[in-house]
């Protein structure tokens, strides 16, 4: 690793930043093999147009996490077999089946926020972010599971919870912890538990997997790869911009009543997109400022191939920033503001926002996120009041490759309209 990339690892949103005006869109931060990072539109659209012709090489620093089997980068036709069975759940009308246990969950963990409760607003967000995945994943939460689900969590904040901790797992200690064997065993056991469950659990298609994941039940190990990517994929992000999306609504007052006003025309938990223009503007522009991850998936040239005015070699891998495409001023006028107008009748085009990635790369639960976002958004406001206890501390920080608020943001909650 040279210079410009440990700048990168350890300073990375100080590094990105004093990137963000640079005309080229791209910076170099290895040579041999050649790595660049990314944010030029044309390039985007290139790469994200070309994946069957590319390699997705991964993350070095969250393998370690997730293991080598994950389908977050596992490549080929194997990473296909994965997305043709478990992304049409999580679309369209089949993904409708999960909303009453989405919204079942998150009335849940709102009706423990009582008056004069403060909560760090990251750590709800995720604990809420988490059981519906786990429900999703593996099936119904009772005192067991949720035992379960604190040991994942402790494991993960160990991992990622503090950026210095971080840090010296990846330079120090070899790489992020991995979850131990009894922790494994048991997020296989509980997917086992969840055959039969309805709407089938997505534990139980991977477990009743044919063709070219038949079998995968009986290898624990590329199992356990696959729970808990799933898990962590579906929650930290989710819970990320789940956050923003809260934080932004209790420091504009304007705002927040003009959303409960939009609210007030539908008593759906989950009102889709359409029937909430604003709010979904709002959860688009928590989006942008702070994206689920600061880059998307490595794309490796298999051939030389002519990107950026110039002939870049086989092997040269380009990973895409999406922090920075999201900054870009003739696309985003003031684009540090908070301005969810912007959204409002637009759409943009998906080389400049790209919150979920792109291409055959681009995250399966991209829909599944953006319904508990509404979901999240809506039963909270509807519910409760709260108030921002330290809104300095609105500050981004990373959690391994996500954005989360930091974990000293407080809310105190004032009200009750139950």
């Amino acid at each position: 690793m040279n210079r410009t990339e440990l700048r990168m690892a350890l300073r990375t949103l100080p590094f990105l930043d004093a990137h963000r005006t640079d005309p080229a869109r791209h910076v170099r931060l290895a040579d041999d093999p050649p790595k660049l990072l990314v944010w030029e539109p044309e390039t985007i659209g290139t790469l994200f147009g070309a994946d069957s012709e590319l390699d997705h090489p991964g993350s070095r620093s969250l393998k370690p996490l997730f293991g080598d089997h994950s389908l977050l980068w596992v490549d080929g036709p194997r990473h296909t077999a994965y997305r043709k069975l478990l992304g049409p759940p999580l679309r369209g009308r089949r993904l409708t089946a999960y909303t009453p246990l989405i919204s079942e969950t998150v009335h849940r963990a709102v009706d423990s926020l009582r008056v004069g409760r403060t909560v760090a607003l990251a750590d709800w967000t995720r604990h809420v972010a988490l059981r519906v995945i786990a429900r999703l994943v593996l099936g119904d939460v009772d005192d067991r599971t949720g035992t379960i689900l604190d040991d994942f969590t402790t494991w993960i904040d160990d991992a990622l919870g503090s950026r210095p901790r971080t840090l010296a797992h990846r330079f120090l200690r070899g790489g992020l912890p991995r979850s131990g064997p009894d922790l494994d065993a048991r997020l296989v056991a509980w997917a086992r538990e969840g055959r039969g469950h309805e709407p089938p659990t997505l534990g139980s298609l991977l477990l009743n997997a044919e063709g070219p994941l038949s079998g995968l039940g009986d290898d624990s190990a590329e199992l356990r790869d696959q729970l808990v990517s799933l898990l962590f994929a579906g929650h930290e992000t989710t819970a990320s911009a789940a956050a923003w999306t809260l934080y932004w609504l209790a420091r504009d007052e304007s705002l927040r009543r003009d959303v409960l006003a939009e609210l007030d025309s539908t008593t759906d938990d989950a009102p889709p997109a359409s029937a909430v223009p604003l709010l979904n503007s709002v959860i688009s522009e928590a989006l942008r400022l702070a994206p689920p991850v600061t880059v998307a998936e490595n794309r490796r040239l298999r051939e030389p191939t002519e990107l950026l005015g110039r002939t870049l070699p086989a092997g040269t891998t380009l990973t895409t920033s999406i922090y920075l495409a999201h900054r870009q001023d003739d696309v985003f006028p003031h684009p540090l503001r908070f301005d969810p107008t912007r959204f409002l009748g637009r759409k943009f085009s998906p080389s400049h926002y790209l919150p979920f990635g792109g291409g055959s790369r681009r995250c399966l639960g991209s829909q599944l996120a953006l319904l508990e976002l509404r979901v999240i958004t809506a039963t909270v406001l509807r519910r409760r009041e709260w108030r921002l206890v330290n809104p300095s501390a609105g500050k981004l920080q990373l959690r391994g490759h996500a954005m989360a608020p930091s974990s000293r943001l407080r809310v105190k909650v004032t009200a009750c309209h139950d």
